[in-house]
């Protein structure tokens, strides 16, 4: 039996309590949730039919038949919470970003493999069948040759703290740029190259970016990400002989293919979801099942390869956080 604890009450966890509810597997149970605040939990468990509900997290973490933790805390205390997660020897599946840096995120997987724990990136759309579709169609010909991704994922966020402040890790790339540029990795392998230009608040994060990365066979990725507007969510592969629009960088549910020539060719829905959540979930339940450390999805060098791309871009950008 695998049994998950969620630490953090916030938005996010509430959406994986919910996925793990719905999931109604019987091998993988929602167990526990901490907070620093033991009203706070309290709540959160009532409200998800959870069975334990602590005041802290050394208390849930100490308990034995813990098997999973969801760490659902900003970015900021990714790796102080993964590394006690790690202590008290309990499994993670840490939120993304999986860290605020490289160093950070190198010093967190490190503590894991040497326990010969699973540390995992919750980073969804890794784990979600659409994909092996979207790299299917995209590599199959059939409008030709991929030769450019365009992709944004902008949300306005300009009232929420957390995006605000640099000691949060805050700013737009960690929280959604994340997701076109794991698109663009999922696509096309890792880059060679990149450029980052960003719009900064007066806190210093950036609130939008605007990225392009090059491969080394020409191809090319234009993407944009904000905490400051709103955009269509879209994904469009320029090919050689038509394009491929896919619906929603953040949570992909469906492709279309379009031909120079002929129009539309192509129409696929993505599988039916619970909540998109539910396949990160049932990886790491069978990796830790397997013995491993890294789900193989996302292993650690895909971790570690994202978040120094997204370091290098921050220094371009000039953006700044207190443990850099």
């Amino acid at each position: 039996m695998i049994s998950v604890g969620i630490l953090g009450a916030g938005v996010i966890a509430a959406t994986m309590a919910k996925t793990i509810n719905m999931m109604k597997d019987p091998e993988i149970r929602l167990y526990a949730v901490a907070s620093r605040d033991q009203d706070r939990a309290n709540a959160f468990a009532r409200t998800w039919g959870i069975p334990k509900a602590f005041g802290s997290y050394e208390e849930m973490l100490a308990d034995p038949e813990l098997t999973l933790v969801y760490v659902a805390t900003p970015h900021s205390h990714h790796r102080d919470h993964a590394l006690l997660c790690a202590e008290y020897g309990k499994h993670v599946l840490c939120e993304k970003a999986f860290c605020a840096n490289e160093r950070q995120a190198a010093e967190v997987l490190e503590a894991f493999e040497n326990k010969g724990l699973l540390a995992a990136e919750a980073i969804w759309t890794r784990y979600q069948p659409m994909r092996q579709m979207l790299w299917d169609v995209v590599h199959s010909g059939i409008v030709g040759e991929p030769r450019m991704l365009r992709a944004s994922l902008n949300y306005p966020m300009e009232t929420k703290e957390r995006i605000l402040r640099p000691d949060l890790a805050g700013g737009a790339l960690l929280d959604v740029g994340v997701y076109p540029l794991n698109l663009a990795d999922m696509l096309f392998g890792p880059a060679e190259s990149w450029h980052a230009f960003g719009a900064l608040s007066p806190t210093g994060v950036d609130m939008s970016d605007s990225m392009t990365l090059e491969w080394a066979d020409g191809k090319l990725a234009c993407l944009s990400a904000s905490a400051a507007c709103l955009s269509d969510e879209d994904a469009f592969i320029d090919c050689s002989d038509g394009y491929i629009q896919v619906r929603n960088v953040n949570n992909p549910q469906w492709y279309k293919v379009f031909s120079r020539e002929k129009g539309l060719l192509v129409e696929q829905y993505c599988p039916a979801q619970l909540t998109g959540y539910e396949y990160e979930v049932l990886e790491c339940a069978e990796t830790i099942r397997q013995g491993k450390t890294e789900c193989p999805s996302m292993p650690h060098r895909d971790i570690l390869r994202m978040m120094r791309q997204m370091d290098d871009m921050r220094a371009q950008m000039g953006v700044v956080y207190p443990f850099d």
